[in-house]
């Protein structure tokens, strides 16, 4: 089965995750795909396959030759973000010729090249896309696909291998995919996950991020007496937001450039809330971004009155480039699988974060691989098919380099 056809499948499942809820999964649909995943990897021959109590998956595809080699560890996440609908995906595959590619005519939904610069790129390739009302899943139901696609070629050819291990997680859109991953019983000497963007990509910097929690507490009276008396929340959350530093947001940053991005917001005169993610690449600025943020909370409560602003801060993970540093032969193992299977290698710094960047610091080095997908989170995501092939066999020479 190749990877398109795998992907295709796994689509299917309902798998966004929620931030709200701190049940590990943090939504039913990722267990019942965990639970379908290990059903495939044993029929695929893989041994110690098993879903623990938290729903990651995982499995060992034991060594078939005598030369000793590292034991590669191979992840991806099974779950899609909530930031746009993920329910009842319709996937469909067209031959992309250059142009606009109508997702949904009776929406107006369009996918155009003017917008998206990377469909110039793919000219003369097969797209998975959407319908224009969901999310696709790329990230990183792409990944899960290309890895058991190129283990299942592995195993079917017979060709010498090391020991790989394979892990699948939830809950990484809500930065919890690390969380509960066992990186001893999992026993890689180091691993990929297979969670980025365009092919080629390969990343081993990323972003320092933490998430914020702003809640904003107002005063409701009728608006004929309100002189003096109300304090309208929403009023005040925009306040809030006014007072960090502006042009500071993803909009408007790119490189290393960090950010504080608001991506939701909901409530009325009497309460809003409000969800932030920080982001920079370097700590000490990461340190200070918080610092804004907490400080405007602060300002707030000084002009309108004790706790009148919460805001609650949590680290989701830190930069992984000072844990792989000692480390750069994996990264020149995967340049080179890339080079051989005819791609070039782009190595750049995440504007993101992967499940890779918490287990590095977890005694895991585990820098980032292309999983394909592009414009991942909306409706206007879509993967090359080729591009998914190529993938797969750039991990079946990553596994099959280490005992040449």
């Amino acid at each position: 089965m190749t990877a398109a056809e795998r992907f295709l499948k796994y689509v299917t499942f309902d798998t966004q995750s929620d931030e709200d809820n701190e049940a590990c999964p943090s939504t039913p649909g990722q267990l019942v795909l965990a639970r379908f995943l290990a059903e495939e990897m044993k029929e695929l021959g893989l041994s110690q396959v098993r879903v623990d109590k938290d729903g990651y998956v995982y499995g060992t595809l034991p060594a078939n030759c005598d030369k000793q080699a590292p034991v590669l560890g191979l992840i991806a996440h099974m779950d899609t973000s909530p930031d746009c609908a993920g329910k009842d995906i319709k996937s469909r595959i067209v031959l992309y010729e250059g142009g606009d590619v109508v997702l949904n005519q009776e929406r107006g939904v369009v996918l155009r090249e003017s917008e998206f610069q990377s469909l110039t790129q793919n000219r003369g390739k097969h797209l998975i896309v959407t319908d224009g009302t969901t999310l696709l899943g790329a990230d990183d139901k792409a990944g899960v696909a290309e890895i058991l696609a190129a283990l299942e070629e592995i195993i079917a050819s017979g060709v010498p291998h090391g020991t790989v291990q394979v892990g699948f997680t939830p809950d990484e859109e809500v930065g919890r995919g690390a969380d509960r991953f066992d990186v001893a019983a999992f026993g890689a000497d180091y691993a990929y996950t297979v969670d980025g963007g365009t092919l080629g990509e390969l990343e081993y910097e990323n972003f320092n991020a933490a998430s914020g929690k702003v809640t904003v507490n107002g005063v409701g009276i009728h608006p004929g007496s309100a002189k003096g008396k109300m304090k309208n929340a929403c009023l005040m959350a925009i306040e809030f937001n006014a007072l960090l530093p502006q042009g500071e947001i993803p909009a408007e940053t790119e490189g290393y450039e960090g950010f504080f991005h608001l991506g939701s917001m909901e409530g009325d005169v009497e309460r809003v809330t409000m969800s932030y993610i920080i982001r920079d690449h370097d700590r000490q600025k990461f340190e200070q971004r918080k610092a804004i943020f907490a400080a405007a909370a602060e300002q707030m409560n000084a002009k309108y009155g004790p706790n009148t602003v919460q805001a609650a801060m949590r680290d989701s993970y830190y930069n992984m480039k000072e844990q792989i540093l000692p480390h750069m032969e994996i990264i020149q193992r995967a340049k080179d699988a890339m080079e051989k299977n005819g791609v070039t290698p782009k190595v750049e710094p995440i504007r993101g974060g992967t499940d890779g960047a918490r287990l590095s610091f977890m005694g895991l080095p585990c820098p980032n691989l292309s999983a394909c997908g592009e414009n991942c989170h909306g409706r206007y995501e879509y993967v090359p098919v080729e591009d998914m092939e190529t993938m797969t066999q750039v991990l079946k020479t990553l596994i099959c380099d280490l005992v040449e």
